[in-house]
């Protein structure tokens, strides 16, 4: 389900390689050595794992770093970054978990960056921004289009509940594996091996270890990762209830002046927007765009600044009569 706009396929995605997997000239790289340390693995090591979050990125010096999708005890390759190229997708962005596996091919030296290091050249290093931000895009399309994810979806096309699990990933850009009760020769099999009942679904199997029988969208969110653990004592400039395309232009217009903002979406980014299958009112696209691909460009601009997403929550009160103390430095 993407609101009626297909994805590319993989072969279409083939055909824009250079810009998913660029090569950085020897200027650019004089530009990101000062953020990171360089780093050595020997063959096999490996680099990240599926599933972690907050891991670095990475820039290779020499030797190769290989991506690959964990598909049980077997893996899809995803691809092979060689000298000058970067791994990396909007992972990278919203600090949700990975979902491929990094390792050494071959003795591999590489640069490391922290997230935080990132992002400042992200919104600093104009250039360097646009070639990374394309690739990452690009990337999780390609991720998209291959269903390569850590989340597996059992249900039927004429269950709505079905319907609601697959717009939900769908609308927070979740890749996933499909499995149609009606049409999957094999999926008594799989139902079978994990004692599931077709009257279940829909089910929704997470990295391989948890398993949620029509589970509500919070469920999702928690299961999969969406929300980062949050410290409940920390005050944000900002807190923006709505991450429609209201909501999220405030996110972006806050988080680029420097302020620490939180958006809190009882659904998914886009609101009621992403649902359409074109718009053509909205300003600065006029010859339309899908809500879906509206709401996913603001989602990934927002959370570039540093703005932080909440997804399947809701605000219950505005505490009016309450101020927060002001900071040393008194920017509250």
């Amino acid at each position: 389900m993407n609101s009626g706009v297909p994805l590319p396929s993989l072969a279409e995605l083939d055909s824009r390689r250079t810009q998913m997997f660029p090569r950085l000239t020897d200027a650019q790289l004089a530009r990101v050595k000062p953020l990171g340390t360089v780093v050595t693995y020997p063959d096999g090591a490996i680099v990240w794992e599926q599933g972690e979050a907050g891991f670095p990125w990475f820039v290779v010096c020499s030797g190769e770093l290989e991506v690959v999708h964990p598909a049980g005890r077997l893996e899809d390759h995803v691809t092979t970054h060689h000298a000058g190229e970067f791994s990396g997708e909007v992972t990278f962005l919203s600090g949700r978990r990975s979902l491929v596996r990094g390792r050494a091919k071959g003795p591999l030296q590489a640069l490391r960056v922290e997230p935080d290091k990132l992002r400042v050249l992200l919104q600093t290093d104009s250039e360097l921004s646009d070639i990374i931000m394309r690739a990452f895009i690009l990337r999780r399309v390609g991720l998209l289009s291959a269903g390569y994810g850590d989340a597996i979806v059992i249900g039927s096309r004429d269950s709505s509940a079905t319907l609601r699990l697959q717009a939900f990933l769908t609308r927070n850009g979740h890749p996933y594996k499909w499995v149609d009760v009606d049409r999957d020769a094999d999926v008594q099999t799989l139902l079978d091996e994990m004692k599931l009942d077709i009257h279940d679904i829909p089910i929704l199997i997470c990295r391989g270890e948890r398993v949620l029988k029509n589970p509500t969208d919070a469920e999702v969110a928690d299961c999969l990762g969406f929300n980062p653990a949050s410290d409940p004592s920390h005050v944000y400039d900002v807190v923006i209830c709505g991450a429609g395309p209201g909501g999220l232009a405030a996110a972006v217009y806050g988080a680029s002046e420097g302020l620490d903002v939180l958006v809190v979406e009882a659904g998914s980014p886009g609101g009621q927007a992403a649902s359409s299958s074109k718009i053509e009112n909205y300003l600065g696209f006029p010859t339309g765009i899908s809500g879906q691909a509206l709401g996913a460009r603001a989602l990934t601009q927002a959370e570039k600044f540093g703005a932080r997403i909440v997804v399947a929550r809701g605000a219950e009160r505005l505490h009016c009569d309450e101020n927060p103390s002001p900071s040393p430095t008194g920017s509250r």
